[in-house]
């Protein structure tokens, strides 16, 4: 590995409107590269940031196959090569994809200035039954950096970190769209619509929502853990605002290998903030340690298919009558 500056950006995404939310895309990556002595290399955008995300559990499959689009080769991707290539930077976001067999993809794009460089596909798909899981863990080698990927409730399983560590990832890329949902642990839930619109007038209010166990104290409950246990870098991309039917906090961080945060975003607005992974911290972390003690010969429990009648299940909170914990 090598020291690395990877920004992550937050900003309040309008349902079905590519248009704009590519516009926010490319004005925040603009402000990721302004700064000459920390200027950013890689910017990470949320999942489904340019398609909207919790809208789409209202949608047939017609309405969403109208929605996806090819990858590469469909129009937000290129035009998210145009961002790139524009500001000269690698670029992450989020997007419905569509293949030939018309399966549909919760999937995250990555394109430089150069144009196309990869995608990774949802593992455990969310809000829509209409849409398919990736079929495999993905890591690529990127300016020298070693990238995975995992998508929000990805994440929420420690085996798939786990995973994609074996597999030689230094980075995490973690996009989400998460918190402030539905759920039956004590103190989770929704942020009322009233207290984001009132915001100006009364941030205290909203910001205790946000840091307490609605919102940031339920991500540091574990999010850390997938950094810290594995020695990798973790960076978590989230929106603000107003998503669908819920409110988002934002709160897009980069933590380092040890669990620690090296940057956060904690305004109310659209944000970006640019963290520099370091090798050093890497190399020494306590997770590359915990690697190398693993004892795969304990482990065949692990691999065992799910028995009769406990098929996985990862529907959206707000879809169960016993809401999930993502």
């Amino acid at each position: 590995m090598r020291d690395i500056r990877i920004a992550t950006a937050q900003f309040e995404h309008r349902d079905n409107d590519k248009a704009y939310n590519l516009a926010r895309i490319d004005e925040l990556t603009a402000r990721a590269v302004a700064d000459p002595s920390n200027r950013a290399e890689v910017v990470c955008f949320h999942e489904c940031s340019i398609s909207g995300y919790t809208f789409l559990q209202h949608l047939s499959y017609a309405d969403m196959a109208a929605l996806a689009e090819r990858v590469p080769g469909g129009p937000s991707t290129e035009a998210l090569i145009g961002v790139a290539r524009k500001h000269g930077v690698i670029v992450m976001a989020g997007l419905v994809e569509i293949d030939d067999a018309g399966k549909l993809y919760n999937t995250y794009v990555t394109v430089g200035p150069d144009g196309y460089v990869t995608k990774f596909r949802k593992l455990h798909p969310f809000v829509s039954p209409h849409l398919s899981p990736g079929d495999g863990h993905h890591v690529i080698e990127l300016l020298g950096v070693k990238v995975g990927f995992l998508i929000c409730y990805d994440n929420n399983l420690p085996e798939n970190a786990r995973v994609t560590a074996l597999m030689g990832a230094e980075v995490i890329v973690a996009p989400h769209v998460t918190m402030c949902t539905p759920s039956n642990m004590p103190g989770r839930g929704p942020v009322d619509r009233a207290v984001w619109d009132n915001r100006a007038a009364d941030p205290d209010t909203l910001r205790r929502e946000f840091d307490g166990p609605k919102g940031r104290g339920w991500l540091m409950r574990w999010l850390p853990a997938r950094a810290w246990e594995n020695g990798v870098f973790v960076v978590f991309a989230n929106p603000i605002g107003v998503d669908g039917d819920t409110i988002k906090p934002g709160l897009s961080l980069v933590l380092d290998a040890f669990g620690e945060v090296i940057a956060e975003c904690r305004t109310f607005e659209d944000e970006v903030v640019v963290a520099t992974c370091k090798a050093a911290t890497y190399d020494g972390a306590s997770g590359r340690r915990y690697l190398r003690a693993r004892r795969p010969e304990l482990y065949a429990k692990m691999t065992e298919p799910h028995p009769p009648g406990h098929e996985p299940v990862t529907k959206p909170g707000w879809a169960l009558a016993q809401p999930a914990d993502e």
